[in-house]
């Protein structure tokens, strides 16, 4: 499909898209999957918070890895850029998995989750064994991004579905192995279903990549806007995106350390993750779209018009899905009989689903203002919105928590909406000035 900035239609622009929007929705059905298994077993609600808090570890040491796949279908445009990058991410990867490993040392674990974060003991222990386990997610997950960016660089997004693929197969065996013949912690099910499936996912990605990446070797496709790329450069467009990251990611375990001191923490903790795989399942439609806009914007904006329209039609309608379930009894069948929640802890989950209605939208809003941002190679205003949210969202909890004593959950849910409307605000006006720059809005 010959497919250029300036000849984008709404076909062109679905036909680009929906690989990844089928990637991250097959990512998106992980959570559920495993939380439903894990519900299912012995200890529920113990497991399930031992699952949302260790994967909310496993994130915040991966976030400076994640956006890898921004960079590098941004940056990688010929054989020296690719070298370059290459060798920043497998730099990067390495200090990430340092840092895994340091968090898995008993005496540094303990005092963050039960000194800092007031986790009960038994919730503590089972997240360090699934922490353990985890070690190899960061580095797994930054090395198959870096390659995943060149098959978007190069209209190949079929190939990153099909490394998807790979790796639900590959979680979901795992996960269905242990659940039958072996007699573990749902945590330990979980966590082993996770890790072997992103290392599975990377050598997929790395293989697919395979032709590509010999051409861009062999010095096909080398682009004079990359060939004075220095890893100074690097750093300075790639550190605002890494920061971006943490300061998302890392809201994570500050929204657990609130939880910890909320009314109902243990039930909280339980329901958070449920709520937060399944809003992640419309999450993920506008989460694909950064990528797509990064390809397909032009290096003077000639796509932002169809972009735009195809954004807003798009996301309002995933708004809609998700309003129409969680406005119905549809909230019910999916929380009860299909996560497996009981009657009390699905009762508690109606609420904090309804008040996040809108995060499908803002999230869409969100990739096509940085998509507009990575493309213009100003990266730093990402970094201040994200910093907004952040602190947004530790002011609601704080608030909510500490002098409304409100129920953990729920002021979890107030504080991301208002946390991504705040960002979104934000990243209004830098984003307009640079499709100013361009003159597409004259």
């Amino acid at each position: 499909m010959e497919l250029t900035p300036g000849n984008l239609t709404y076909k062109k622009i679905f036909l680009f898209w929906i690989p990844l929007a089928a990637t991250w929705i097959m990512m998106s059905v992980e959570g559920p999957f495993l939380a439903a298994l894990v519900a299912r077993m012995a200890h529920p609600e113990y497991n399930l918070a031992a699952y949302g808090v260790a994967f909310s570890f496993a994130l915040i040491i991966e976030a400076p890895v994640i956006l890898l796949m921004s960079a590098s279908t941004s940056l990688v445009r010929g054989k020296y850029s690719f070298y370059k990058l290459r060798n920043f991410t497998y730099s990067l990867n390495s200090i990430v998995t340092i840092l895994m490993l340091v968090i898995t040392i008993p005496s540094i674990f303990y005092f963050i989750a039960m000194t800092l974060i007031n986790l009960p003991e038994e919730v503590a222990r089972l997240t360090h064994i699934a922490i353990i386990i985890l070690i190899p997610w960061p580095g797994a997950i930054g090395y198959r991004r870096f390659y995943q960016g060149i098959l978007i660089r190069n209209n190949l997004t079929k190939r990153v579905a099909f490394g998807t693929i790979v790796r639900i197969s590959s979680m979901s065996l795992t996960a269905l192995i242990l659940f039958i013949f072996f007699k573990v912690d749902g945590v330990v099910i979980a966590a082993s279903a996770l890790s072997v499936a992103v290392i599975c996912e990377a050598a997929a990605s790395k293989i697919m990549a395979y032709k590509i990446v010999t051409k861009i070797k062999d010095g096909e496709n080398e682009a004079d806007e990359t060939s004075d790329l220095t890893y100074k450069k690097i750093f300075t467009f790639y550190y605002p995106l890494a920061l971006t990251s943490i300061l998302t990611l890392g809201v994570q375990p500050m929204v657990t350390f609130f939880i910890g001191q909320s009314r109902m923490p243990i039930e909280s903790l339980a329901v958070l993750p449920v709520i937060v795989f399944f809003v992640f399942i419309f999450r993920s439609f506008g989460m694909s779209f950064q990528e797509v806009g990064i390809a397909l914007l032009g290096k003077n904006m000639e796509g932002f018009q169809a972009l735009r329209k195809f954004v807003t039609i798009t996301g309002s309608l995933v708004v809609i899905a998700l309003g129409i379930i969680a406005l119905t009894p549809l909230s019910e069948i999916w929380f009860h009989y299909v996560s497996g929640l009981s009657p009390d802890l699905t009762k508690l989950a109606h609420l904090p689903l309804i008040i996040l209605i809108l995060i499908p939208g803002t999230s869409f809003l969100l990739s096509f203002q940085t998509a507009v941002l990575v493309e213009a190679k100003n990266t730093k205003p990402i970094s201040f919105a994200t910093g907004i949210e952040f602190t947004m969202i530790i002011i609601v909890l704080l608030v909510s928590i500490k002098y409304f004593s409100a129920v953990g959950v729920i002021a979890a849910a107030m504080a991301f909406i208002l946390g991504r409307l705040a960002s979104n605000g934000y990243l209004l006006k830098p984003m307009l000035k640079e499709i100013r720059k361009s003159r597409v809005l004259e």
